[in-house]
């Protein structure tokens, strides 16, 4: 039997392109899609992305190498073809066109404006270095754009870490000083922040004329010279960060003596030294100071600092932040019939925030805010002596922020019971941050105080977005009704409130949470834990 005879499938003869056609890709269908030919935009690609930028563009090499690599795929015609049709009269070709260089990369493209934007970004939130010294090896563009001085407004040095090798770290040491030797005269001249943290070795100085802040970081063995080279060489430096940092106290003193009539912000950490500083601040070397903290370091000192508050301030009437952070200070006694001094009229901020027990009472408060008027910000965390009485007699009229609060007190036996509404009722049109946490008044006298935000003022509602309760006796009631008052609360620590039910004795943050809470006192007993 004959086997059957199958078919042959016809082949599609392939239609080659004529003579001169242009084969389009995708890429090239974008590309006119994107930016037409006459829109006056070109296309900027990378990896991930592609940019739509106005001006005439580069040639697209890649494309036109694309189209000849397929024209030479193209099958030759065979002998027969070749034999049957007729030979054209060969005509002169065009002159080749100039073959395009290697293709320099986007980052090469992008215009130097909006590179420099670019590297600002990442400049704002890690610090110049090392970033810019590895971008200007990229190529040209990114050096030129990394040597920007508006990218070098602020600079954090830090040599290497003492637990690293003592070979490597002295290594790593000089390699950074090399690099600093080189940084300081090229790129150094817009600095106007510098930090140094554990730094050893000389400052920087003639290289940065425009150097208005510095802070030095856990530094030790900076000498006199070197401040003094400094406020020399830096006639715009206002603001001095000597905090966690071993620093004599005459090096202190030869620099406030030297850049002391435009030195504006001072930080200090308490040491034995220290009175010496202030006896300078004392003595007017630094007439327009506006910020001064001090602040006790890991190495607490249990020495009291003895502060002659009216000398400080006839030495710096111009103070407007004062920070006396967890320091446990006397005030020199003023002495019967003494006269109160000038105050500090442009004061507004004053803490006194301390963890231990301090001397902070009415009368010392009096004497240093009965002349401050504009005070916005008072932090009297751990300060037991005050009473509402005492601050209800305070000059300021506008406060924003007030910090009570009491945290460790074993003893809540002499702790004050009432009084607590003279202090929402002065200034419950201006507080946005009110801390009453570990206070011993009773449940009637938090709700009158409390019950002054639920009042409008002007037609408006009270501008308290943060309530910290902690450890109070507040109620139920109470806490519904602020919440209802007060639509801009953000923040309710209600933690070790015993007159709340479970499960609520937590603290909020955020308006849902907020709204959270008040939802359930509302449908929770208020049957005491």
């Amino acid at each position: 039997m004959a086997a059957p005879v199958v078919p042959q499938a016809r082949r599609r003869a392939g239609v080659a392109p004529l003579a001169g056609a242009r084969v389009r890709s995708a890429e090239d269908w974008w590309w006119d899609r994107l930016a037409p030919s006459g829109s006056g935009c070109h296309l900027l690609q990378s990896d991930s992305m592609l940019l739509v930028l106005p001006g005439p563009g580069p040639a697209r090499a890649r494309t036109k190498r694309r189209v000849a690599r397929r024209a030479q795929r193209q099958p030759l015609p065979g002998p027969r073809a070749a034999a049957a049709k007729p030979k054209a009269t060969p005509r002169p070709e065009p002159a080749p066109a100039p073959e395009q260089g290697p293709d320099a990369g986007w980052g090469d493209r992008i215009p130097l404006e909006i590179l420099v934007q670019i590297f600002g970004l990442l400049v704002a939130a890690d610090g110049p270095m090392p970033f810019l010294g590895r971008a200007a090896r990229v190529c040209r563009r990114w050096q030129e754009a990394a040597s920007q001085p508006a990218l070098w407004h602020t600079v954090t040095l830090s040599p290497p870490l003492a637990s690293r090798p003592a070979k490597g770290g002295v290594k790593a040491e000089k390699k950074l000083l090399a690099s600093l030797e080189w940084l300081m005269p090229n790129r150094f001249s817009q600095l106007q922040r510098l930090t140094l943290i554990h730094w050893k070795s000389q400052l920087v100085g003639e290289s940065c004329p425009r150097l208005a802040f510095l802070k030095l970081s856990d530094c030790h063995g900076v000498t006199t010279d070197a401040l003094v080279m400094l406020a020399k060489a830096c006639r715009q430096l206002h603001s001095l960060d000597l905090q966690h940092s071993m620093v004599e106290s005459t090096a202190v003193v030869s620099f406030l003596e030297e850049a002391g009539p435009r030195m504006r912000k001072l930080w200090l950490t308490y040491s034995s030294q220290t009175t010496a500083i202030l006896g300078a601040l004392m003595s007017s070397c630094c007439p327009q100071l506006q910020v001064l903290e001090v602040s006790t370091g890991i190495n607490r000192n249990s020495t009291p600092l003895q502060l002659p508050v009216e000398a400080l301030q006839k030495g710096c009437p111009q103070l407007q932040v004062l920070r006396l952070l967890n320091l446990t200070w006397l005030p020199k006694p003023s002495g019967r019939g003494v006269a109160l001094g000038p105050g500090f009229p442009s004061l507004e901020e004053l803490c006194l925030a301390s963890s231990t027990c301090n001397f902070v009472s009415n009368e010392v408060l009096g004497r240093l805010l009965h002349s401050s008027p504009n005070l916005r910000l008072l932090d009297l965390r751990g300060c037991a002596r005050i009473t509402p009485a005492g601050l209800h007699n305070l000059p300021c009229q506008e406060l924003e922020q007030l910090h009570l609060g009491l945290y460790g007190m074993s003893d809540r036996l002499t702790l004050t019971k009432e009084g607590s509404p003279l202090l929402t009722q002065k200034w419950y049109h201006t507080l946005r941050e009110l801390d009453l946490s570990g206070q011993g008044f009773s449940e009637k006298d938090l709700e009158q105080a409390l019950a002054a935000f639920s009042g409008t003022c002007g037609g408006s509602h009270p501008a308290l977005c943060s309530l910290n309760l902690r450890g109070t006796r507040v109620t139920p009631s109470t806490v519904s009704s602020v919440v209802s008052s007060c639509p801009s609360l953000l923040y309710l620590n209600l933690e070790s409130c015993r007159c709340l039910p479970r499960g609520l004795k937590r603290a909020y943050r955020g308006l849902e949470e907020v709204q959270w809470c008040l939802e359930q006192l509302l449908i929770t007993s208020p049957s005491p834990n």
